[in-house]
């Protein structure tokens, strides 16, 4: 089976995490994101990456939590243990290096929450974002209840988390949910140009300024 998380480091210090689960819609497991958080740590610990990018395979950047596992734990307690040990979200908002988010596809759930940690979000056309959680009975588990109304208005961020209906590309660059829309054939190119735009400042000025906005 191939790996479900891809990891790259290149030479300009760009880490490429890659979700790779394009059958499942990269729906996010506890294996995914043990993965995640491994090589989260590997870029905090390695000075020469300076920034991350998150990119789907496939179809989609992510569907969301992989709902298959739900409630298959063998014990509720040490599931929420591993959840408090290794804290993706957490870790994420926190880390050092600029992050963003290549999105295309479904981005629901954590397959949005994830990007909602990053610095940057750059979307292809046509994409879908929602927090579908409440149809399942839950709330978004991933910090979303958090981070939407950080960047969003916050009556946009209450209608949808409490709805849990997507919207498209349009309303999401509209209200900064992105900063970003392009063409899907053109996705690749613009994620390629923030990267250059970001590691062309001066010094380390990109990740100051990142550390500096998580010490407040």
């Amino acid at each position: 089976m191939p790996e479900p998380v891809l990891f790259d480091i290149d030479a300009r210090g760009v880490a490429t995490i890659t979700l790779n689960r394009p059958n499942r819609l990269n729906a996010i497991n506890m294996a995914m994101r043990d993965l995640l958080w491994t090589y989260l740590e590997a870029c905090r610990d390695t000075p020469d990456v300076r920034l991350i990018l998150f990119r789907g395979e496939g179809a989609a950047f992510s569907a969301g939590a992989d709902i298959s596992e739900f409630g298959t734990a063998p014990s509720v307690i040490d599931s929420r243990r591993a959840r408090h040990d290794r804290d993706v979200w957490g870790e994420l908002l926190a880390h050092r290096c600029i992050t963003i988010a290549r999105m295309h596809g479904y981005c629901y759930g954590a397959g949005l929450e994830l990007p909602l940690c990053c610095d940057v979000r750059i979307a292809a056309e046509g994409s879908r974002f929602a927090l579908p959680e409440v149809t399942l009975g839950y709330i978004p588990s991933a910090g979303g209840t958090q981070t939407l109304p950080r960047i969003v208005p916050s009556g946009v961020a209450a209608d949808l988390i409490i709805s849990g209906e997507p919207i498209g590309t349009v309303e999401a660059e509209r209200w900064g949910l992105v900063q970003q829309v392009v063409p899907a054939e053109q996705l690749d190119a613009a994620v390629d140009a923030e990267i250059e735009r970001l590691l062309a400042l001066p010094g380390d000025e990109a990740t100051a300024r990142r550390r500096a906005m998580v010490q407040t």
